[in-house]
């Protein structure tokens, strides 16, 4: 049996959780390798479980990191259909577009700094299509939400207040459009009953290669 890999080479960050009865590891695209303890577990619990399974947290490191880099090359950020050069300048402390270039901060101040231009521009791009799926279809709707859901790309409350995950503008726009329409058919069935994927069909026939897309590569839609 190989040895197990010094925990100290794996970077992660430790959750204590209040009902967890054993030691956990995930590679959260977001957060990268995180290991959840149950209340009482000593912090030496984690680095062993990091250092026994370091070649399974490596191996989904490697994955992720492929999955990325088919989305955008290196140096570049998806938008949508298109691949924004990222240029890092000093001293700026807000991302900014020109044209297909993305200037952003330098340093640790850069993933808040993006976060922050892809929900604005988010809000921006779901908002008018949103507005007019809701015309065509006759559903009004009360409020659009802009979120970072871990899991959840859409959810659409009995109100009419609908939600998205900025990251959806790291998606293909046909998974963007395929999403809204996904949500603003549940403003007419609340449910996934026939009437849905029927109500789905009409206004978004496209909608299965979508959905596929964003099953295959949603774990990838990280900055």
């Amino acid at each position: 049996m190989a040895a197990a890999r010094p925990s100290e080479e794996i970077s992660y960050r430790v959750r204590r959780l209040a009902r967890a009865r054993r030691v956990k590891v995930r590679v959260d695209p977001q957060h990268g390798v995180e290991v959840l303890l149950p209340a009482r577990a000593p912090l030496r619990a984690a680095a062993a479980a990091v250092a026994e399974l370091a070649p399974w947290i490596e191996a989904q490191l490697a994955e992720l990191a492929g999955a990325r880099e088919r989305l955008a090359p290196p140096g570049t950020l998806p938008y949508l259909d298109e691949r924004l050069l990222a240029v890092p300048e000093p001293g700026r402390r807000r991302a900014h577009r020109r044209g297909g270039v993305l200037l952003v901060p330098s340093g640790e101040d850069a993933p808040a700094a993006l976060e922050r231009w892809y929900r604005r521009a988010a809000r921006a791009e779901i908002a008018k299509r949103v507005d007019a799926a809701a015309a065509d279809a006759g559903t009004p709707y009360t409020s659009v939400t802009i979120r970072s859901q871990r899991t959840r790309w859409g959810s659409c409350a009995s109100g009419g207040a609908l939600s998205f995950n900025w990251r959806l503008l790291l998606a293909p726009e046909r998974v963007l459009d395929y999403v809204v329409w996904h949500e603003v058919c549940h403003l007419r069935c609340a449910d996934h009953s026939p009437a849905f994927w029927a109500l789905l069909d009409t206004h978004c026939p496209e909608w299965r290669p979508a959905a596929a897309w964003l099953r295959e590569n949603g774990t990838a839609l990280v900055l």
